[in-house]
């Protein structure tokens, strides 16, 4: 008796929505990708980039945490999504009040943002909207099934791909805007619409 194989565990169907869903997600505005273009847009795509790896590694980290059953605590338990929503909220807003005054390129160190590898990470863990896009893939995709382990090595590295590809197009598109921006005010003003964006991401955490 020859015994069937299956390459990926879920039918076309599942896969596809799976793909629509990493595709609507990952590449809809927010704030990592609002970052990752602010970023390449300040100080080149080089520096960029440990935040663009960040973002992938921390979000597969937060769905590895959900699919073992953190993340259903983490939203039953009413203080602690509270508490993960305030911090989400004032870090937001904090990236938001330092990019708004930026408006020189490559300064680091002074008022322009800075957001390295391990903030990048922290990120995730910081954003409900994560929390809440990982509970509905365990849930859609991974948890009830038998095959559940098999499941979630498929749908981490498709999240996972998808995750940097994004950020790395958003990225790109800051460091390809670089020299544009360095005449006049046109980078306070990128800047500031950048921040803008942040804080109605910040705004609408509070209404999740």
């Amino acid at each position: 008796m020859v015994t069937e194989f299956k390459v990926c565990p879920m039918d076309w169907q599942d896969f596809t929505a799976l793909l629509v869903l990493a595709t609507a997600m990952s590449f809809s505005p927010g704030p990592n990708t609002t970052l990752s273009t602010a970023l390449a847009a300040n100080g080149g795509l080089r520096r960029a980039m440990r935040f663009v790896f960040a973002v992938p590694i921390g979000w597969t980290i937060l769905l590895a945490l959900s699919a073992g059953g953190i993340g259903a605590l983490v939203v039953a338990a009413p203080a602690l999504r509270l508490a993960i929503k305030a911090l989400g909220i004032v870090y937001l807003l904090y990236l938001a009040f330092k990019l708004s005054g930026s408006a020189t390129l490559g300064r680091a160190n002074d008022a322009q943002l800075d957001v390295g590898f391990g903030q990048g990470v922290m990120l995730q863990f910081l954003n409900i909207k994560a929390w809440l896009l990982a509970l509905t893939l365990v849930a859609g995709w991974i948890a009830g099934h038998a095959d559940a382990l098999h499941r979630f090595g498929v749908v981490a590295p498709v999240m996972l791909v998808f995750a940097f590809a994004s950020n790395f197009a958003y990225a790109l598109v800051g460091a390809l805007l670089r020299q544009w921006l360095s005449h006049g005010s046109r980078l306070l003003w990128f800047n500031r619409a950048m921040a803008t964006v942040l804080v109605l991401t910040a705004g609408w955490m509070v209404t999740v």
